[in-house]
């Protein structure tokens, strides 16, 4: 893929209106699209309950991401389900530094991601193990998403969910040819474009193939910079006698300035527009040389240019950049009618880095550019990067045999995982914009502060029966065996060769669910987790000091968990359905990464473990579609997280009083409401959603307060009108309606045991944003 747009979002509506109805038939152009089909804006397409699960569980299809502005992320989606907080600080949640989940007080890196139950890791910003969903499927091509509130399959291939699962599941390539064509463009000079071909099936082998194009670029909402992506995404199926092949391959760029990370004060002093000075190199040099002239006088005596007060209210920049490929090849085979297995095999690569401009250490001289020349006026600013490299591969496969009134299972995943990380610096010139792009990656740096390389084995066995006592009463049993080993190789920097493992033969799970009768459900379940250990030097036990690890190593434990749950699905005469459910989790060992100075210095992490952590809840979703083009759908969410215990060190004396207080950026109170109207033509919906507040700091002594976005969407489609405009749908999507001004993401810069820290990132604005698509 090159770095020029192939096809601009009006170059392809162009192909749509004009180009495509010359070849297509009527009949063709007449078939809705699977993201956009008649029903596409009815909430009761879009919200599915997990009726006949032994857990708490809810979907969301594609037509509930079609309803969102073009490009968004598929976890923006899902934010309407019980028990789930997602942030970000732009309208797409798709920008991964400020992305976050939590489900029932699971922060994201506790949670299990898979596609098409390949795993993703746990989805962070620095991804060890993983890659995030924007970047692993273009959103158009999202059919499903399945949230296990509580606690995910035991099959789920994931070694961080000690909470829940989200399970991505792709659209398969239809039977049918087809051309689905959509443009879209907004606020911000937003601009994206998207194309999928779908073979249909092919002569007499069935062969289906799909290819998919997507590109996508705006302009920051504030400050100067751009974040934009292109994807390919391209998969086949293949029926084979009973059973069948099928297999993808994705493939992403992504490039994206950032935002500022702000502490509470500066919002207070300076504003939520405020950001990064990237427009304006020449005043980033003059704060560098200020700083660098008199350290000690940092928010104190040196007299910045106003309204700057300390050298961190502003850099010259930041951006992330990220290169990655992801492919599975995926069989499925039933030996007897009884007997049937799969097995898919995975791969995938990725090449990152994330630039932050440093004004704590100037180019020094014969430093080289990013031509491979000496820089002739080093400039006091240097640019400071993470890099990352992952290349893993993996196996999945199960057995299912089904024995009259039970239904056994037995199945595996086994993954190999080469991470490389390291910290580098690159030379900037005095003049101009110090002669290096920000959406480039770097070469040619001038010093190496740290590198290692990190191999991680996992293991993942388990075995479950599913049993149909009777026809109202199911019973599900089993247990997993998950064994994860980490190992560290120093290449530069402090020695932290060694290695470390998390590992459980034995973590049962059992649910029940009993008919009431056809309309209401009980369900109850018990689950254990362990989540592994990062390899990372930037997260988990690596990240400590050398001294720190050495004296851990031998005695820290992996976080694991306790999940107990009940509810109820509903179904009532007059269209209202819905759901209730209760939970109790406990936690032990859990680990708090305390981070250190600010997020600039990149000074490594602290790991203290709190002990016990314990959740407890209820969450309720229904819909009522009240008439034949009306539904109204709401969700509420009470979460009482807490810490059970005090930060104390080897010694006794305490580090941080966190018994009883509240866990970090975990809302005790969200809630979300939503009006749809679809009569087939018209559509829209108009939807509000209450977080409450979120602590960000381990003692509770700095929150980001509640605050309530309101969303809107209203369109039209062209279905049977006849002409060259037949099948077309448009869509206006209006974020935050309000205009709200709230904090979106808490922990952007890390988590400590007191306040001041640059940890929030202001949510966007009022955004408006149009698209037109068709399907031929």
């Amino acid at each position: 893929m090159t770095s020029n747009r192939f096809l601009s979002g009006a170059s392809l509506l162009t192909l749509a209106l004009f180009v495509v109805p010359g070849v297509a038939s009527a009949q063709d152009a007449a078939v809705a699209m699977a993201t956009a089909d008649a029903q596409a804006t009815q909430v009761d397409e879009i919200i599915v309950f997990g009726r006949g699960q032994t857990r708490q569980q809810a979907s969301v299809t594609a037509a509930a991401i079609a309803v969102e502005a073009p490009g968004t992320s598929p976890l923006k989606a899902i934010e309407r389900l019980p028990g789930v907080s997602f942030q970000s600080a732009d309208a797409f949640g798709a920008y991964e530094w400020s992305a976050r989940i939590t489900l029932r007080g699971f922060n994201q890196n506790q949670l299990g991601f898979t596609l098409d139950g390949v795993p993703l890791g746990d989805m962070s910003y620095g991804n060890h193990n993983g890659l995030h969903i924007s970047r692993a499927i273009i959103s158009e091509n999202v059919g499903r998403v399945d949230v296990a509130q509580g606690s995910g399959a035991l099959g789920t291939a994931s070694s961080s969910n000690l909470g829940g699962t989200v399970e991505f599941t792709s659209r398969r390539p239809t039977e049918d040819f087809g051309v689905d064509v959509s443009g879209a463009f907004g606020s911000d000079d937003t601009l994206r474009g998207f194309v999928r071909l779908d073979s249909g099936a092919l002569g007499s082998t069935g062969t289906r193939l799909s290819l998919s194009y997507a590109d996508q670029s705006a302009d920051k909402w504030k400050g100067v910079g751009e974040q934009k992506q292109q994807q390919i995404n391209a998969s086949f199926v293949q029926p084979i006698g009973a059973g069948e092949l099928r297999g993808f391959v994705n493939h992403s760029e992504r490039r994206e300035n950032d935002y500022q990370d702000m502490s509470l004060g500066m919002i207070d002093r300076l504003g939520r527009d405020w950001d990064n000075i990237s427009g304006d190199y020449a005043l980033a040099v003059q704060v560098a040389d200020i700083y660098q002239a008199n350290p000690a006088g940092d928010c104190a005596a040196n007299a910045y240019p106003d309204p700057i007060l300390c050298v961190d209210d502003a850099y010259f920049n930041a951006a992330g950049l990220r290169d990655d490929t992801i492919g599975a090849l995926t069989l499925e085979y039933p030996i007897t009618d009884r007997l049937s297995v799969s097995l898919t095999g995975y791969g995938h690569k990725n090449e990152g880095q994330g630039l932050w401009w440093t004004p704590y250490l100037a180019t020094p001289a014969g430093a080289q550019g990013q031509d491979g020349s000496v820089i002739a006026t080093p400039g006091p600013i240097a640019i400071r990067t993470t890099e990352y490299d992952i290349d893993r591969k993996g196996a999945i496969g199960a057995v299912k045999l089904e024995l009259g009134a039970h239904s056994l299972e037995a199945g595996f995943w086994v993954e190999d995982n080469d991470f490389n990380q390291a910290r580098r610096y690159y030379g900037l010139s005095r003049g101009g914009d110090g002669g290096r792009d920000s959406l480039e990656f770097q070469r040619n740096p001038f010093a190496t502060e740290w590198a290692y390389s990190y191999n991680t084995q996992t293991t993942h066995l388990y075995l479950q029966d599913s049993w149909a006592v009777t026809e109202a009463l199911t019973i599900n049993a089993g247990f997993k065996s998950l064994s994860v080993e980490n190992e560290a190789s120093t290449v530069v920097g402090v020695n932290k060769t060694g290695s470390i493992k998390a590992e459980d033969n034995f973590l049962p799970q059992v649910g029940i669910s009993y008919d009431l009768n056809p309309d209401h459900q009980l369900f109850a379940s018990y689950a254990e987790n362990m989540r592994a250990f990062e390899s990372s030097n930037t997260g988990g036990p690596f990240s400590a000091s050398a001294a720190g690890f050495a004296a851990i190593r031998d005695t820290l434990q992996p976080e694991n968990s306790r999940t107990i749950e009940a509810g109820w699905r509903f179904r009532f005469d007059g269209g209202l359905q819905g759901s209730i459910a209760a939970y109790d989790v406990e936690f032990e060992d859990r680990l708090l990464v305390v981070a250190l100075g600010a997020p600039i210095l990149g000074l490594g992490n602290g790991i203290q473990n709190v002990g016990g952590v314990k959740s407890r809840g209820f969450e309720a979703a229904a819909l009522w579609t009240f008439a034949s083009d009306w539904s109204a759908f709401g969700s509420y969410s009470y979460n009482d997280s807490t810490y059970q215990d005090d930060v104390v060190d080897g010694a006794g004396v305490l580090v941080a009083a966190t018994s009883g207080k509240r866990t970090v950026d975990t809302p005790e109170n969200l809630f979300r409401a939503e009006l749809s109207y679809d009569n087939g033509a018209v559509f829209g919906a108009l939807a509000a959603a209450y977080t409450g507040e979120r602590f960000s700091s381990y003692i509770n002594n700095e929150s980001a307060d509640a605050y309530t976005t309101v969303e809107l969407t209203a369109g039209y489609r062209f279905d049977g009108t006849g002409g060259w405009l037949d099948g077309t749908a448009i869509q206006l999507n209006v974020v935050n309606l309000t205009d709200e001004d709230y904090i979106s993401t808490v922990g952007s810069g890390g988590f400590q045991n007191s306040a001041g820290r640059q940890t929030f990132l202001p949510g966007a604005p009022r955004q408006v944003f149009a698209s037109i698509r068709r399907r031929f």
